[in-house]
């Protein structure tokens, strides 16, 4: 049985790096365990931080073969071949694989594609030890329920009191969707050392705090250059705490 981790935050917030760290901290703390890494966010740039590159996305997949129906094979169904394109584009790294939803390059609906993303999440899972899902911003992936069932939702916000409210909202709409979510934690990022002054909006939120990452030079100059976020040392201040909050909440499930 799979164990899903999906991370979701108002846009800015650093959803990306926490879901890079987090696959990081899993595949040197559960070796041997491979882990399906889902980028679900049309903005898609989870690629670039684990450090390799997607040349393929589902969105581009559907576009593809909806443009020219004469790619698919005699004798089978276009959601057969849909699912067997996807499968076959995924980009197998060391440890973990990747998925990618990708961006529709004209107004149309998403709904064909996240309901084809969630069959697909559902599916591969069942291979997988871990999946680790790196939601959109804001809260449409909520919405549309992309991820509906999901062992671990880490809330993401930065050190601002637009971003703690934000991730109130979220949490307010999880519950509203009745979104099946066994365990919700709130992530602090880019915190100052002083972290009092938003104690008590802290608290509002409602949910148990998982952990505050500090302010990082490291993870900026990273974000600048285009760094792999596997290439960090072991004594990152935003990996220490990444870290510690990996061992705290996910520990050996």
């Amino acid at each position: 049985m799979s164990y899903t981790i999906a991370i979701c935050g108002k846009g800015g917030t650093g959803k990306t790096t926490l879901a890079g760290l987090v696959i990081r901290w899993l595949l040197k703390n559960h070796k041997g365990d491979s882990v399906l890494a889902v980028d679900a966010d049309p903005n898609a740039n989870l690629d670039e931080t684990l450090g390799i590159k997607a040349e393929n996305s589902i969105v581009a997949i559907v576009d593809e073969i909806a443009k020219d129906p004469s790619r698919i094979p005699k004798g089978m169904t276009k959601d057969k071949f849909l699912e067997y394109r996807i499968q076959d584009s995924l980009i197998e790294a060391d440890g973990f694989d990747l998925l990618t939803m990708g961006r529709p390059e004209g107004p149309g609906c998403y709904c064909f594609v996240n309901n084809l993303l969630r069959t697909l999440i559902e599916k591969l899972s069942k291979s997988y030890p871990y999946v680790v899902v790196d939601n959109e911003a804001g809260m449409e992936h909520l919405s549309r329920r992309t991820t509906r069932i999901m062992d671990l939702l880490f809330i993401v916000s930065d050190y601002t009191l637009v971003g703690l409210r934000s991730a109130k909202r979220i949490l307010d709409l999880a519950g509203e969707l009745e979104i099946n979510v066994k365990d919700t934690r709130l992530v602090i990022n880019r915190a100052p050392e002083e972290v009092n002054r938003l104690k008590d909006e802290i608290g509002r939120v409602g949910i148990s705090l998982a952990g505050i990452i500090p302010e990082d030079e490291e993870v900026l100059k990273l974000s600048l250059e285009s760094g792999n976020i596997r290439s960090l040392s072991e004594d990152s201040k935003v990996v220490k705490a990444v870290n510690r909050i990996c061992k705290e909440v996910v520990g050996g499930r």
